[in-house]
């Protein structure tokens, strides 16, 4: 049997089924995402509870003409599947295939990329005043969770919404969910506005809009038995609720909640509010991965799963893996809260993805969940640390980036003791472009009173994240994602000292100094440089190998003791070569007037983004390889790679 999907390569063969052909399709794309994520993983909930939400949008409003601005691109793969990328979805996430995210550059329905939340009002505000300007009479439509709106960009846009009075429409897809479970007092306020609907006031007030619906351009069957109220009746009902009390002060018409599942009653809802003057927010309430029990009952798990079965929903792991850096970092960031009470764990809507659940877990009264809001995050970090706690923030070094005018004027220009703890840093694999956390060495190290450090394994980043909590002032520490490298780790916790490498290979400096190079790698690339320094010794050249541990402050005495020694150092760092690790030893190199020593920097290309595909495919293409570490070294030596017999 064919399925209606198959039959559907734009919005325009989608505007042409019947309300019952269009609950057919939304089971189909269930099933197809559901089927296919499975293979490799990806965002899963959030996609099951848009379907009928994303068929509505695309029939009611005339894409690409009118403009859909979705918020997070972690929602978008119904949109993608209705927009002639159906015959793609297959490679999603995939090296060379479609994004996991919103791409302008992928398709023109895609108009605005999407990946960190709180963007989409503020964006669909700049599109209808530029429509305007252009003399143009299209819809703009911005597409926003209530998750995200728990962030400052999503409420400064709607303050500017209300005040500029632009045709815009606000969908507000209420599912009661960030990643984590939602926080916060706007979460309390929605959710105050979900029970109104059950309520014997609401249905006598569903019965007093009737009549002004009627005044409506457009009107059907299921928005009148709703009660979608127009302006003049809805002054009336907030006296009797709360329900779009705060937009409707703002500025903003709001309408809702209503059913984000039902089709008919979406479909007339929006056909409704588009012929609404100025701006309006539509409230519709969704079940974060609806349609397949599993992801229902517990869509946290099921947000973001890597592979699965889909037909018996178990999570593929394999049996006897090491931890993933964010377990170890969790697990000892706990042990260390049980010896010191003044440390605290903060996080900005990511509990499971940072690990602090099991701070929150063993310590509820310590722990601190801000919702998606980072930059007010790293300033209530500073203000704890001003009345002497000792605050660990974690978040993922792509969403720190957020969050930089704060470290810069509230913690580090007073010198507070706030530690960042950078998960995600480096290559993050099939997220892609907006996800790679390749610029936080940058923006950390040039920071005054900011320390800046790295672990090579899972071992290192225990006693790093100690000495980070033992220290004063502003510490950075980033780590990667994913699973660690499975080395023993020791039962104690000890400080490192600030500013001093590790030599690894030669473990003596007089050994190191007579080497033909010098690799100093920092963080995660350490292992690749090992392994290097291994096969290249095999060939007859000596490589000496420096686990760097701090890009800052630097470890001078011994960098310069192998630079003068050597002649040859190669730098090594998984992040953008602007700003990074190996800028800071040029820099170094530089002061002391080291114009002879050769030395080359290896790391991520400086106006490239990083695009999306399978770690271990990234970092060969981007030359954080041990194989590519070997040929710098070769043609610095002016050797070549032996041939094999």
């Amino acid at each position: 049997m064919t399925r209606i999907l198959d039959t559907i390569d734009s919005p325009k063969q989608l505007r042409s089924l019947s309300v019952p052909q269009m609950e057919q399709l939304a089971e189909e794309i269930r099933k197809e995402i559901i089927e296919k994520i499975s293979v490799r993983g990806g965002h899963l909930a959030p996609n099951l509870g848009v379907v009928e939400l994303t068929m509505a949008l695309h029939r009611a409003f005339n894409t690409p003409e009118d403009l859909l601005v979705w918020d997070i691109g972690h929602q978008a793969y119904v949109h993608k599947l209705l927009t002639g990328r159906r015959d793609r979805f297959h490679t999603i996430r995939q090296f060379g295939g479609l994004s996991g995210y919103l791409r302008r550059d992928e398709s023109p329905y895609d108009t605005f990329g999407a990946s960190h939340a709180s963007t989409s009002i503020s964006a669909a505000l700049g599109m209808a005043a530029a429509r305007d300007l252009n003399g143009e009479n299209t819809n703009v439509v911005a597409i926003i969770g209530d998750g995200a709106l728990t962030g400052g960009m999503a409420l400064e846009a709607i303050n500017n919404a209300g005040s500029m009075k632009k045709n815009l429409i606000i969908v507000l897809n209420d599912n009661d969910k960030s990643i984590s479970d939602n926080v916060g007092a706007l979460h309390q306020y929605l959710g105050q506005v979900r029970k109104v609907q059950t309520t014997p006031s609401y249905q006598r007030l569903r019965d007093m809009a009737k009549g002004s619906i009627e005044r409506l351009p457009v009107v059907g069957d299921k928005a009148r038995s709703a009660a979608g109220r127009a302006e003049t009746s809805f002054k009336q009902f907030v006296m009797h609720s709360k329900s779009g009390a705060i937009f409707e002060e703002l500025g903003i018409k709001f309408f809702g909640p209503f059913d984000g599942h039902d089709i008919p009653l979406m479909l007339d809802v929006f056909e409704n509010v588009k012929h609404i003057d100025g701006p309006v927010m539509v409230q519709v309430v969704t079940k974060k991965g609806k349609g397949w029990e599993i992801a229902e009952n517990d869509s946290t798990t099921w947000h973001g799963p890597g592979a699965y079965n889909y037909r018996t929903g178990e999570i593929k792991k394999n049996v006897g893996d090491p931890p993933t850096y964010t377990e170890v970092f969790a697990n000892t960031l706990v042990r260390i809260a049980e010896s010191d009470p003044s440390v605290v764990g903060i996080t900005a809507a990511m509990a499971e993805g940072t690990g602090l659940k099991k701070m929150c877990q063993r310590f509820p009264d310590r722990y601190f969940d801000v919702g998606i809001a980072e930059q007010h995050a790293v300033t209530f970090a500073a203000g704890m640390a001003v009345g002497g706690i000792k605050p660990v923030v974690a978040i993922y070094s792509t969403f720190m980036q957020r969050a930089f005018d704060q470290i810069v004027h509230d913690v580090c220009v007073q010198d507070l003791h706030v530690v960042f703890a950078m998960d995600r840093a480096g290559i993050v694999g099939e997220d892609g472009q907006t996800q790679h956390g390749v610029f936080d060495i940058g923006f950390m190290r040039m920071l005054p009173n900011m320390k800046v450090m790295a672990p090579k394994d899972e071992e290192e980043l225990r006693h790093m994240l100690y000495t980070a909590v033992c220290l004063d002032g502003p510490i950075s520490l980033r780590y990667p994602r994913g699973k660690a490298l499975g080395v023993d780790m020791s039962d104690d916790l000890h400080m490192l000292e600030v500013g001093k490498a590790e030599l690894l290979s030669p473990t003596t400096l007089a050994e190191a100094v007579r080497s033909d190079c010098t690799i100093l790698a920092y963080g995660s690339t350490v292992a690749q440089a090992e392994v290097a320094a291994r096969e290249l010794s095999a060939e007859g050249i000596k490589a000496t190998v420096v686990n760097a541990r701090w890009a800052k402050p630097l470890d001078e005495e011994l960098f310069l003791a192998l630079a003068q020694g050597t002649r040859r150092v190669v730098t090594i760092e998984d992040h953008v070569v602007a700003g990074g690790f190996g800028s800071a030893v040029l820099e170094l190199f530089e002061k002391h007037n080291l114009h002879d020593v050769e030395t080359r920097v290896i790391g991520l290309p400086n106006d490239t983004f990083v695009e999306h595909g399978a770690p271990a495919i990234l970092k060969e293409l981007y030359g954080l390889s041990s194989a590519h570490i070997k040929e710098v070294v070769r043609e610095m030596l002016g050797t070549q790679q032996p041939t094999l017999a």
